[in-house]
């Protein structure tokens, strides 16, 4: 008899060709978030901690980890509000219904250098356009990187789908206006090293 795969229950998408953000969620909430790869969930937990109003969804590719965070926000008592799911965003966004969502987040992704690894790329701009697509008018764009090169590369392919555009600082920003942080950015800060962070609005329609 063969063996269960790991966390071959871990939480996924109900079926449907267009899914309201709010629907898979059990509490009442005023804007709807979505973070791409949350990993660990730090950010999702510190980030539903300081805003009691929002409602957060995750999409993670690693079934280990949306099992194990979307179970630490039922038991901290924040499942009403915040859902981890075990999809890739690239194949979960098409699904997710237009101007749906108030903010995108992307902390610190594609950790993939060499060239044989483009393809895995996180930000392209096929993903861009999704999301583009499922923010309000107006909804926030929020992106972060160590690495230089990746935020111009970023930048470049953000700009190029036409559907953002920078906020009034400009499109990098020097802080995290979130209130939250991802480990990987507490512990670049702790360390003293740079994080490039970009802040775009959703263009009107």
């Amino acid at each position: 008899m063969a063996r269960p795969k790991p966390y071959a229950d871990a939480p996924r998408l109900p079926e449907g060709d267009r899914l309201d953000p709010r629907e898979l969620l059990g509490d009442a909430v005023g804007s709807m978030e979505l973070e791409i790869g949350p990993g660990r969930g730090w950010f999702m937990l510190e980030r539903l901690e300081v805003e009691p109003t929002v409602g957060l969804i995750g999409l993670e590719i690693r079934r280990k980890w949306a099992s194990i965070v979307d179970e630490r926000l039922r038991r901290r008592g924040l499942g009403g509000r915040g859902r981890v799911f075990a999809e890739d965003a690239r194949w979960a966004l098409p699904r997710i219904a237009d101007a749906s969502l108030t903010v995108a987040y992307v902390h610190f992704p594609d950790p993939w250098w060499k060239k044989r690894h483009l393809k895995r790329l996180v930000i392209t701009e096929e993903l861009l356009i999704e999301v583009a697509r499922v923010l309000k008018p107006g909804g926030e764009l929020f992106v972060q990187t160590d690495v230089a090169e990746r935020a111009g590369m970023y930048q470049r392919v953000v700009d190029g789908t036409g559907r953002f555009e920078p906020g009034p600082q400009g499109a990098q920003v020097a802080q995290n206006p979130f209130g939250a942080r991802s480990p990987r950015e507490r512990r670049a800060t702790e360390d003293g090293l740079p994080v490039y962070r970009l802040l775009y609005r959703r263009s009107a329609p």
